[in-house]
């Protein structure tokens, strides 16, 4: 499977105008319906041989988008937001899916947000195809009905206090087993990591707010910041997977070795290398980190603001090291 391709979307008809995606978006078609933007089908004609599939939030959750032809080898993956109409006894997307059978369960690790500590959930899981009717009011009376299947994960059992966690999904992907179920659960998950990434971009880089006077500066400067971000994500997942290692799969010696004289107050760092667990504690506590025992590992925006201080160690330690 490919990561996470998107389909870029036109808005379809006036009444969509309050639908969230820019529109300066291209590939509308004369008919009333979304079509795939050329960049995408050129990126799926450079890998014929790698299966696409496009993972989208609930504002693309767009009938127009079900029924939009595609390539063989693009499929999609979108969480529901409407509770649309479907061939099935019970009428409604959700209602239908309540009464379709428990596959099992999974534990999904949950990650830390503001108020809430992270956590393990247990989530049902259930899926069906399911045939979505054309929307009543859509202007065009031409489009077909649909059959996509839906993935459904409940948390049964929230702790007090907290919203259960629930997913609709609507896939293009066959899924009829719970091991497909699973996969699928797997891909959505994915966009916390990015959605993490999107936050270092945009309010620890502050990239929406650079005032760089033309479009070409503001694509060289998020090139960078978009590499920028990226390492501090890495920084923060490796440290927690693999702490014992070696902090030289993130840090370059010379910045290691200003890290460690930064962090002990000392002119002359050691031969061997801290490991990256290590490492990535000096860097936090560069960033504001307490260290307190209930204190959550770093997360990127402390490690945001250890690195600019890094940055500025490492030079200050290159210049006096020229000097000596």
């Amino acid at each position: 499977m490919s990561y996470l391709n998107r389909f870029l979307l036109a808005l379809p008809y006036p009444l969509m105008a309050s639908v969230k995606f820019p529109t300066n978006l291209n590939s509308l078609d004369c008919g009333g319906t979304i079509s795939l933007n050329p960049e995408t089908l050129a990126l799926k004609a450079g890998c014929p041989k790698t299966h696409m599939i496009s993972v989208c939030d609930r504002e693309a959750d767009i009938y127009d988008l079900f029924v939009a032809p595609r390539p063989d080898g693009v499929d999609w993956l979108i969480r529901a937001s409407w509770n649309r109409k479907v061939d099935y006894p019970d009428q409604y997307l959700w209602e239908a899916m309540a009464s379709a059978s428990e596959l099992g369960c999974i534990e999904l690790n949950v990650p830390a947000r503001s108020n809430c500590a992270q956590r393990i959930a247990q989530l049902a899981i259930k899926c069906a195809p399911v045939t979505l009717r054309r929307p009543c009011n859509h202007p065009n009376p031409n489009l077909p009905n649909i059959e996509v299947f839906a993935i459904w994960a409940l948390e049964s059992h929230p702790p007090e206090g907290t919203h259960p966690i629930e997913w609709m999904l609507l896939s293009s992907v066959p899924t009829h087993t719970q091991e497909q179920a699973l996969e699928r659960l797997t891909w959505y998950a994915r966009r916390w990591t990015i959605e993490t990434w999107h936050r270092i971009l945009k309010s620890g880089c502050q990239i929406e707010h650079r005032q760089l006077g033309s479009l070409d500066r503001f694509v060289r400067s998020t090139a960078l910041f978009t590499v920028i971000a990226w390492r501090i994500l890495y920084a923060t997942l490796l440290g927690r997977s693999n702490p014992e290692i070696s902090c030289e799969v993130l840090l370059q010696p010379i910045e290691w070795q200003a890290l460690y004289c930064r962090a002990h107050n000392t002119k002359h760092p050691p031969s061997d290398p801290p490991t990256l667990n290590q490492a990535i504690l000096w860097i936090a506590k560069l960033g504001g980190y307490l260290t307190r025992k209930h204190d959550l590992p770093p997360g990127p925006t402390i490690l945001w603001r250890g690195f600019m201080a890094l940055h500025e160690a490492t030079k200050m330690f290159q210049i006096m090291h020229q000097c000596d």
